[in-house]
């Protein structure tokens, strides 16, 4: 069996339906209704050979808000459910990721104490139908839900667009190196002996 979750999350403001495998190929059917929030999932599970399905009915007569933190919840606590012990895994991921002009660097440890450290310079209010200042609200919502430190550096860029879609990949890019199974490791990489 492979390490998958599959949450449901119903509110007042959205409704969720969410299956992870982090041990995919990268295939995505993705719809929340915001056209280039769901490229950058797909692109997030494509380039971190994760499967991904999500289904979301949002709020989106109000604003984008509610859909894409929401979202960042699912997604994190999924994270965290698919690991399961991390018995074995790598733990740590990072990559500096180009993408044209920009460049970006992701690096995250799944210690199981959540923080976010971002430092993405967009200066455009929205791209497409996504509202640029909440991507910093969806990787603080991964974040906490996953209970990963996580963080985001913009090394160069000008395009907000390439800047977006950067971030996204470098993180799938460094999520699927944290998942990583190590044989080397025996029980969980900490000298603690846990991870929470």
């Amino acid at each position: 069996m492979g390490r998958l979750a599959e949450i449901e999350r119903v509110t007042k403001e959205t409704d969720i339906r969410l299956f992870l495998e982090l041990d995919g190929t990268g295939q995505a059917k993705v719809d929340t209704g915001i056209g280039f929030f769901d490229h950058m999932l797909c692109s997030f599970a494509h380039h971190g050979f994760f499967d991904l399905e999500l289904l979301v009915k949002g709020d989106l007569e109000v604003d984008t808000h509610h859909t894409i933190e929401d979202v960042g919840i699912v997604l994190g606590k999924a994270i965290r459910q698919a690991v399961g012990d991390k018995k074995g895994i790598r733990r740590f991921g990072s990559m500096i990721l180009p993408m044209d002009e920009a460049l970006i660097l992701c690096a995250l440890d799944l210690c199981g104490r959540p923080f976010l450290v971002y430092d993405l310079n967009l200066d455009r209010e929205r791209v497409g139908q996504l509202e640029t200042e909440m991507v910093r609200e969806f990787f603080y919502a991964v974040s906490y839900g996953g209970e990963m430190n996580l963080h985001i550096k913009q090394l160069s860029g000008t395009n907000n667009h390439h800047i977006i879609e950067g971030a996204f990949k470098a993180f799938g890019k460094a999520l699927d190196e944290a998942v990583r199974v190590e044989e080397r490791i025996t029980g969980v990489l900490s000298t603690k002996g846990t991870l929470s």
